[in-house]
Order: structure tokens, then C-alpha cells, then sequence
């Protein structure tokens, strides 16, 4: 195993463990095969595990493992405050709590603000005093480094780079996603800060496996390197020195013991020419089936009306290649769980993103086309839905 150093020189695995997606059996985790995964990645040099209060049942599993096998202080624990769930400033208390004694632990290595979505959600847990309850569990311990997860664009996410003295960050981001979510631009912005990266969905939720075309899938097996579509990806983020640590949500010891070999032989900056064409003419043939031409080149931004151009595009060319679900999710996440709506329906047709692209995409035209197939029934319900949930 390899592993490379956070923000104050400790030593984190380069593969980590995503424990959101454990095995379940009639409706509860399979605890005996999760300890069996979970000990193979440590017995291989995994030490850091990822987790969150809204992952059903996960924290108390993974606490459980960790007691029963004695590896508490030898590994690092990274879990999320679910802000969004915050009513008044004594459920970060509650819920911190709650926390810990499922994690069986009295601190935790790693603690994130999950999905934090923009500036104005951080400015009211400010009000709330967030800050200075971050501050105190630092000081006496009990959280260790202080951080956030993101889905979003890579303007919003800079934003939130400087908006706190962040210990570390955690962003989608993988070859499909270079030029969405945070994107290169947002992975290298944080690395100019000395900030930690750590990858979420290096696969998109094993669509980069499962969900290639086939014209993909021959381009990788007609690389006579013998790797599967999962090791390339994660090659090509290990590739990369700004980033800290990729999780996996690793569901059987086959995976695990895959990703570890790859972890433990790649590192960064080895891609050669042949390699990098070879992404290249993956990306192509993925995007081949897609409805917009968009590169995420961010030409068009920014938008004077906040529309989210890039990422609009990049949900509503996921939905034709990897499904609707697939796509009103992202399409959620970056445009609808945020204070200030973020889509089609700003645009005034002003034209001055036309101006700017390089790909002469009517971009008017296919963002109310975008428009039409994401927001569905299910999308405008939620959205109305969210202010009750998140409270602001």
C-alpha cells in the first residue's frame, strides 16, 4: 500500500474504504462479510474508512469491527455531521454524540460537513455557531481535522475552499467528471491551498464499469495491459499527486484485493502518451452518445442569470448514457439542493454564453431542452420538499 500525507503529515492510505455500500441481507448489513472485507483491506494497509450519520447502519458497523478487532487507534475514521438535519444549535451536541457511541470511539480522525452545498448553507451554520463548536471539539480532541463533501460546480466549491480554514475536502471527480462537479480545476485549487483531496465516485456508483458503452469497453480491451475498466480509473486518479486518497465502496474481497494490488503499484505521474490516449478515446466514445457537445470547458461561465450551464449539460447527457435516475440525481445535487436554484429556468436567453463557446452549441436552446427531460415531476416535488428538510 501506498500512502501520501494530509494537511499535518500524517499518513493516509491512497485507497480508502467507502463503507456506504456493504452487503445487505434482509434489510440489515451482513456484518460477518463487512469484517471480513474491512480486515482484509487492513490487513493490506488500508487505514482510512469513510463513513456518514445518514448511511443506514453503517457507523455502528463499522465500530463494532473496530472494537471487536482491537484497530481503533491503528486507523483513521472519517464520518459527517448532517447539517441539513440541524434544527438549533444543540443537535450538533446530539448528533455528535450519537456519533461516537455508534462508532464505539472518543474522537473522530476526520470530520466532514456533509454534502455541503454553498456558501449562504455554511453562512447559517455560522449563525448557528458552528464554528466555534468545531473549534472546541478540535481543542479538547474529539475531532481531529475539520472538513467538507461537495457535489456542485468548481466555482461554488472554490468558494468554499475560502470561505474556512478547511483541514480537507472531499469531491466527486474521476475521468468523466474532469470537467464537472469540482473538476480538475476545483482538485487543483485545493491542492494550491495544501489541502487534502479525497476522491468520492471514482467509478460514478460502478457505471465506469458496468455502465460503459461497448465501444468503451473495447478500447480498454484492446490495451495490452490486461487491466479491467476499474483499474484504469483508478489509475488515472493515482496518477494524479493532488490527490490524497480514493475511497471504494468495496462489497466483496476480490475488490478489495484488486484495488489494493492497483494501489499499490501505481504512482503518480507514470501515464505515458499511449495511456492518456487511451482515456481520450474512452471519454470520446462515451461522449459519442451524449445529447450535447458540452466539454465542460466553462467557457460559457459565468452565467449573469447562475445558471449552471456545465453541470446542467452533464446531467442531461448522463441521463442518455447511464439512465434517469443516474441523471436527476446529479442534476439535484448541482443545481436544486442549494438555497439559490441553480437551473434552466434563470436563463433569460441573453446569449452571452453563445459568445463564449467554443463547440457553437445553442446553448439556450438545449439548456430548456435540459430543462424539459430533468425536471420532472419528482425533481419540482423535492424541491419543495427541501427547504422543510434543510431548514434554511
Amino acid at each position: 500500500m501506498q500512502y501520501r500525507a494530509d494537511r499535518f503529515g500524517n499518513q493516509i492510505s491512497v485507497l480508502g474504504f467507502g463503507c456506504m455500500r456493504f452487503t445487505q441481507t434482509a434489510g440489515k448489513i451482513d456484518l460477518a462479510k463487512a469484517e471480513k472485507e474491512i480486515m482484509e483491506a487492513y490487513n493490506s494497509g488500508v487505514n482510512y474508512y469513510d463513513t456518514a450519520y445518514i448511511y443506514p447502519g453503517s457507523e455502528a458497523a463499522v465500530g463494532e469491527i473496530f472494537e471487536r478487532n482491537k484497530i481503533r487507534e491503528k486507523i483513521k475514521i472519517a464520518t459527517k455531521l448532517p447539517h441539513y438535519l440541524l434544527k438549533k444549535p444543540g443537535d450538533m451536541d446530539r448528533y455528535f454524540n450519537e456519533q461516537l457511541k455508534r462508532l464505539r470511539t472518543g474522537y473522530v480522525d476526520y470530520y466532514l460537513m456533509h454534502m455541503l452545498t454553498d456558501v449562504k448553507t455554511w453562512q447559517r451554520l455560522k449563525d448557528m455557531g458552528i464554528i466555534e463548536w468545531l473549534e472546541e471539539k478540535k481543542r479538547t480532541g474529539a475531532i481531529r481535522q475539520i472538513g467538507f463533501s461537495y457535489h456542485g460546480n468548481s466555482d461554488m466549491f472554490c468558494q468554499l475552499l475560502d470561505a474556512y480554514d478547511w483541514d480537507f475536502c472531499q469531491i466527486q471527480y474521476n475521468y468523466m467528471d474532469e470537467h464537472s462537479q469540482a473538476g480538475r480545476s476545483g482538485l487543483m485549487y485545493a491542492a494550491q491551498k495544501g489541502l487534502p483531496v479525497i476522491i468520492m465516485e471514482p467509478l460514478r456508483g460502478g457505471r465506469l464499469v458496468n455502465g460503459l458503452p461497448r465501444e468503451a469497453k473495447e478500447i480498454f480491451a484492446k490495451c495490452d495491459a490486461g487491466r479491467s475498466p476499474a483499474e484504469w480509473a483508478f489509475r488515472w486518479l493515482w496518477n494524479q499527486p493532488q490527490v490524497t486518497c480514493v475511497l471504494s465502496g468495496m462489497n466483496s474481497i476480490d475488490m478489495v484485493r484488486e484495488n489494493v494490488k492497483t494501489a499499490s503499484e501505481m504512482l503518480p505521474g507514470e501515464f505515458s502518451e499511449k495511456e492518456e490516449k487511451v482515456f481520450a478515446d474512452v471519454v470520446a466514445a462515451i461522449q459519442s452518445k451524449m445529447r450535447v457537445g458540452c466539454t465542460g470547458c466553462r467557457y460559457c461561465m459565468p452565467c449573469p442569470m447562475h445558471v449552471d450551464i456545465p453541470g446542467t449539460f452533464a446531467a442531461y447527457n448522463r441521463q442518455a448514457s447511464e439512465g434517469r435516475f443516474s441523471a436527476l440525481r446529479e442534476y439535484f445535487m448541482g443545481t436544486g439542493v442549494r438555497k439559490d436554484y441553480t437551473g434552466p429556468a434563470n436563463c433569460i436567453g441573453c446569449g452571452k454564453c453563445e459568445q463564449h463557446c467554443p463547440q457553437h452549441i445553442e446553448i439556450r436552446k438545449e439548456l430548456q431542452n435540459a430543462k424539459a427531460a430533468l425536471e420532472t415531476p419528482v425533481y419540482k416535488v423535492a424541491r419543495k420538499l427541501l427547504p422543510l428538510i434543510m431548514k434554511y
